[in-house]
């Protein structure tokens, strides 16, 4: 961690004990990402749920306006027409029994989506505990289990991000770069709160967001007044 000279001035730029407007938030995260290579900006956003449940899961996807700043690289797996539209559609890697022979044997991970048709989950399925850990496994909830890869590789590359609560009840999601600037990053965080806000559980009692933090690669985290976030 970076707990030298440059953490230390960001630090003084903010007030632990205050709650910041969303806009202010956002201005500052840019102010304290000060190392040397574009930081990630990540929002983390703590839910008054219970994950145990299955009623209280909030789980989804969604393309950010502005994209993550990140390469992603997606593979797919597919047969006939359908691996035709994802190399068309610019899928870096296409294929289907090789490729989980690949991943088994090799421990093969240079990618950061896999897509499917639903027919190759069952030539999956057994990659699940090799995948599932590292939040790699398609699903038809993050949109990457379809009959239309070419539209999962097109919007993965676009920016799409996966938003799940983890055991503690936190979703941690990037919502770009500190060179976006506030006013992109500002896009892309009220699309990701939209989409958290509207997937909120029936079952959900009680206030449903308890914080928000954004925070860049190295710097220090700041707070979000979640009042003014619904």
């Amino acid at each position: 961690m970076l707990n030298g000279k440059k953490y230390k001035e960001s630090v003084k730029l903010i007030d632990k004990s205050a709650l910041y407007d969303p806009a202010d938030a956002l201005k500052l995260v840019c102010e304290t990402s000060k190392a040397k290579f574009d930081e990630t900006i990540e929002l983390h956003v703590r839910l008054g749920v219970d994950s145990r449940h299955a009623d209280q899961q909030v789980r989804g996807a969604i393309v950010l306006p502005n994209g993550t700043g990140k390469t992603v690289r997606t593979l797919v797996f597919a047969k006939g027409d359908k691996a035709d539209a994802a190399r068309a559609a610019g899928a870096d890697y296409v294929g289907d029994t090789d490729l989980v022979e690949k991943i088994t044997k090799e421990n093969w991970f240079d990618y950061d989506v896999v897509i499917a048709t639903p027919d190759m989950m069952g030539v999956i399925g057994r990659l699940g505990k090799i995948l599932g850990p590292k939040g790699l496994m398609p699903n038809p909830k993050a949109g990457t289990v379809s009959m239309d890869v070419a539209r999962a590789v097109t919007e993965a590359k676009a920016g799409k991000i996966e938003y799940r609560l983890d055991k503690t009840n936190i979703i941690h999601c990037p919502i770009g770069k500190a060179s976006f600037g506030a006013e992109k990053l500002a896009e892309n965080f009220n699309t990701l709160m939209g989409a958290i806000i509207k997937a909120k559980p029936a079952s959900a009692k009680g206030q449903y967001i308890k914080s928000c933090v954004l925070a860049s690669t190295m710097g220090p985290g700041i707070k979000v007044n979640s009042a003014k976030l619904g």
